[in-house]
């Protein structure tokens, strides 16, 4: 396996591992707990028993930048495994590229505006599903350096092809 090769296969990977964090960060509600209860981005639980959160600008922002790092991470990851199952027919991956960096870019204004609007409050400390937001950032851009790395071989193979030289 060639050096392309290993960097699709490590930038399908990170994403997938992205795409998995950021679906169980969006979809569960332990963002924070708090005395008695916890909440995420779409309901609150106290004592047992869960509600609706009544809309707030920050927490739509934050839900809103979620849903569509997810999407656009999912995406990528179908696009990226195209590109990989291809290996015959050299596809670019400039499109997954921008889809991995828009993702991790949507991921840190959702995990910022959120950290903004819940540090300083009394009593209130950061879960597991917001720690799983964070945990994916990284990822996310990993693997689009992974992408980015690998189309760079490509095209650097791709210019070098047509000179009469034996490397």
């Amino acid at each position: 396996m060639g050096v392309k090769r290993s960097l699709q296969t490590g930038g399908n990977l990170l994403n997938l591992l992205t795409s998995i964090l950021t679906v169980l960060s969006t979809s569960t509600n332990y963002w924070i707990r708090q005395s008695g209860g916890h909440s995420g981005l779409w309901q609150e639980c106290t004592h047992g028993i869960c509600s609706n959160i009544p809309c707030q600008n920050t927490l739509a922002v934050t839900a809103a930048c979620m849903v569509l790092s997810a999407t656009f991470s999912i995406i990528s990851l179908g696009m990226g495994m195209r590109i990989w199952y291809q290996e015959r027919e050299p596809l670019r991956s400039q499109n997954t590229i921008v889809l991995l960096f828009l993702s991790g870019l949507l991921l840190m204004i959702a995990l910022t505006g959120y950290t903004a609007k819940n540090a300083w409050k009394q009593e209130v400390f950061f879960s597991w599903s917001y720690f799983f937001g964070w945990l994916a950032l990284p990822f996310s851009f990993l693997a689009g350096f992974c992408f980015l790395l690998a189309d760079m071989i490509m095209q650097s193979t791709e210019a070098i092809s047509g000179f009469p030289v034996c490397l």
